[in-house]
């Protein structure tokens, strides 16, 4: 009588529990169970991929660019046609990065807080730079503000041009970045403001800025990260002409061109360090609004 009792009981429990009295027949389904980690194969994987799709390219590029030394390095990077290149690189993306803050802010405020007729469409072409290929852009712009411009507006191979191809590629990112901060705010701490006798200016500049503040800054560097990158959509409206319109991802492929591979290595890792030290400052910046905001509450 017993012994049915346990088999019934082992039964009842499940082909994952094991039954004393038919060792025999015991089964290991611990390997199914959902702990919400991947275990050490998992991250052996990710590691590998990682590895082959990022690190091993950046390591090959960086023993490139040091193939003929620290100093052919350093020459390279500080020729006068590298500097050029990079200092128009870096200036035109803080000034994109600028503009779309604060244009990309406004867009994500109108699409959160108001209504109006076409607001899903306007919120799909958002995506649009995402999915359109960037030399597809600088064709377009190329037809719409070139030498034969039917808006007679002229910004073929001027910065400008380059402003305006930076710009459309990276508006996302702000957008993006501020819209979810947006969509999850109080409302109820700025109507309280308002009861208050607040204005809107300063219901917005106390209690709304705050909040998108990291979200706004998160996008901005995203954007100006992008954009010190970017080729396909300045390859044409910018012209490329030295030391006035060529960004550092053409001088880059120049060098290609003429066989100095080690030189176009040399500026390329130059433009990694400014990304990856961008990057850096943002997540310091996050991890510090995190604590900031976890010791409030």
């Amino acid at each position: 009588m017993t012994t049915s009792s346990n088999a019934g009981t082992a039964q009842a429990a499940g082909p994952g529990v094991s039954d004393p009295a038919r060792p025999d027949r015991r089964w290991n389904w611990s390997w199914l169970r959902v702990t919400g980690s991947v275990g050490p194969l998992g991250i052996a994987t990710a590691v590998l991929w990682l590895s082959i799709i990022v690190l091993l390219p950046l390591a090959a590029l960086t023993v490139t660019s040091f193939e003929d030394g620290w100093s052919g390095f350093w020459d390279a990077v500080t020729a006068p046609a590298a500097l050029d290149s990079l200092r128009i690189t870096v200036l035109v993306s803080v000034v994109v990065a600028v503009i779309n803050v604060v244009m990309g802010t406004l867009i994500a405020w109108v699409l959160v807080r108001d209504r109006f007729p076409g607001k899903g469409v306007v919120n799909a072409l958002i995506d649009l730079p995402f999915a359109l290929p960037t030399i597809v852009a600088s064709i377009v712009l190329l037809s719409l503000y070139g030498p034969q411009s039917p808006v007679d507006i002229h910004l073929n191979a001027t910065q400008p041009g380059l402003v305006v191809a930076l710009a459309f590629v990276t508006l996302p990112f702000v957008v993006r970045s501020v819209q979810p901060v947006l969509i999850e705010a109080d409302r109820e701490v700025e109507q309280a403001a308002l009861s208050l006798g607040a204005n809107n200016w300063t219901t917005f500049r106390r209690i709304v800025l705050p909040a998108l503040t990291p979200a706004i800054i998160s996008g901005g560097g995203l954007a100006f990260a992008r954009a010190i990158g970017e080729y396909g959509s300045v390859v044409l409206i910018g012209g490329a002409i030295p030391r006035k319109t060529e960004m550092a991802s053409q001088y880059i492929q120049k060098q290609i061109e003429i066989d100095r591979p080690v030189n176009a290595a040399a500026v390329s890792v130059a433009l990694l360090a400014i990304s990856f030290a961008t990057l850096l400052v943002l997540r310091l910046l996050a991890e510090r609004s995190a604590r900031k905001e976890q010791a409030t509450r």
